[in-house]
Formats: structure tokens, sequence, C-alpha cells
């Protein structure tokens, strides 16, 4: 059971939250807990009826949330989306870039065209739905302060940061999203205020990401590799973001927070610490036989 949020209930209170991808796994958890902090909601997303889900769900909990259909990959859509975003709640402060495609596939087997559909939702998505969203963000924009501008937030990996088998189309697209953040963050941070933030979760459990590209077996693996390799909730998510899109995090720019509680560094240990111990021990018992000189200052 997920924790109660520790930050207060209104911390978003008058704000207005875009999410792509929002409808489902991390993307819904972040509408969910954005909502319950005050945001008005708005997800896009290609499936009427995960839209119509999502959207009843939200309200139920007394979140004002609409749904509209749109394809990230289209820039058409995502002018429409911004355009009735605006029309329905009068301004946008707030944009969660969470669409995202992904299959496990050896590098050998993936096709150009495969390559280039998670490149087009992940890279190509996320520039455009940042684009189109600018002059909504931008300080002075509708419904905005002219000295404030909004926040952007793109959800990201940690896979690039080494190398992951059989991802190299999301490892790919991925490591180009976290360029669009510290370019847009330089950019757009400076021009017109708006802060440009990523979040990469770790292995987060109840996501498709989790059921749909680590089998039981690489679990059990990992577990053996790695004691504390331990799964996530999609609430450590949910409140990294609030912690960006509020005013907690009005000076952080440019930066992709990982959250993934220290995996991506971890790797198996070669020996135990008591074996360590014991080598350090002879070691210096060594030393101290040959009689090393001390270092001069």
């Amino acid at each position: 059971m997920a924790m109660e949020s520790p930050f207060k209930a209104d911390i978003l209170k008058g704000k207005v939250a875009l999410l792509t991808g929002g409808g489902s796994g991390i993307g819904y958890e972040i509408s969910y807990q954005l909502g319950k902090h005050g945001a008005s909601i708005v997800i896009m997303g290609r499936r009427r009826n995960v839209l119509d889900s999502a959207v009843d769900s939200l309200r139920s909990h007394g979140i004002h949330a609409v749904g509209l259909e749109g394809d990230v990959r289209k820039r058409e859509d995502a002018i429409r989306v911004l355009e009735s975003t605006i029309k329905h709640f009068g301004r946008l402060d707030i944009l969660v870039n969470a669409a995202a495609g992904n299959f496990l596939v050896a590098a050998e087997d993936l096709t150009t065209n495969g390559f280039r559909t998670v490149i087009d939702i992940d890279s190509v998505g996320t520039f455009t739905m940042c684009h189109e969203a600018l002059k909504y963000l931008k300080k002075g924009g509708p419904g905005k302060h002219p000295s404030n501008g909004g926040t952007i937030i793109n959800i990201s990996v940690t896979m690039h940061y080494t190398a992951t088998w059989y991802q190299i189309h999301v490892s790919s697209a991925k490591a180009a999203v976290d360029s669009i953040t510290r370019s847009l963050a330089l950019e757009w941070g400076t021009d017109y205020d708006i802060r440009v933030n990523g979040i990469a979760p770790g292995p987060i459990k109840d996501t498709a990401g989790v059921s749909k590209l680590l089998p039981q077996e690489i679990i059990s693996k990992a577990r053996e590799a790695q004691p504390l390799y331990k799964f996530g909730e999609k609430w450590d998510i949910a409140m990294a973001a609030l912690y960006l899109a509020s005013d907690a995090g009005k000076y952080v720019n440019g930066t992709t927070l990982v959250v993934d509680g220290g995996q991506w560094l971890s790797s198996p240990r070669d020996l135990p610490k008591e074996a360590v111990k014991q080598l350090s021990r002879a070691v210096e018992s060594r030393s101290r036989a040959v009689g090393v000189p001390k270092s001069k200052l």
C-alpha cells in the first residue's frame, strides 16, 4: 500500500496539467497525484476506452479531468489537444510527456521501422508536444504571470547510462529525450522561464514495463545477483513529479531525476565484506613487515 503524500493537498491549486500516456501505469499515477494536489488534469492518449476509464477514475476522486484522443506522433493532434486544453481550462502550467513505446528485441532482429517507431513516439513525440505547448507554457502565456512560465517533465529511463540488453531502440530514444530536456531547459529556461526536467524510473511494480520487459526468470536472477533488488512503486515516481512540478522544485532545471533506489549503479558483489576486511588486514601486516616508508608530506 502506497504511503500518504508528504505534500500539502493544495500545492498545485489552480494549475492545469496535460499528460501524454497519462491514462495507465506510471502516467496515470502522476495524473492522479497531480490532481489530488489541486491540479486540473487533461490526459492525451490513443485509446478511447483507456482514456474514459482513467477520467472516470480521476473524477471519482473529485479531480477535474478530461480525456482527449490524440497521437503524439502527429503534430496536428498535438495542436488540437493543446487548443482543447485551453478551451476547457483556460491555461496550461504542467506538461508531462509519459507516452512511450517499448518491446524486447535483439539489435540484429530489430527492423528500421521498429527502431523508428520508438524514436517517433518517445523522442519526436516529446519534442512535438513541447514545441506546440511553448506558447501556452511561456511566461505571460494564457493565464500566466508575465514573469513566470510553466514546467515540463519528461519521463525517461536509466538503461542508456550504461547499456541494456535488447533495448537499443528505447535506449537511443530516451538518450535523445534526456538531451531534449537539457537543451530546452537552457533555451526556454533562459528565454521563457519554463523549467524542463526529467524523471528516470527504475523497475516499478504493476506496470506494463515490468510485466512486458522483465520476465519472472530475469527478476529471479537479478535478485540472486543483487540481494537488495526491489521494485519501486508508481507512487515514488508521482512524488518526484509533484516535487518537480511544485514550488519545491523552483530552482531545479535541466536535470533528470533518477528514482530507482540506486539500482543502475549496482553490480554483483565480488567478495563478501568479511573477506575484504581479512584481505586488507593481510595487506597491512605485509606492508609493516617490509617496512614501507611513510609518504613524505
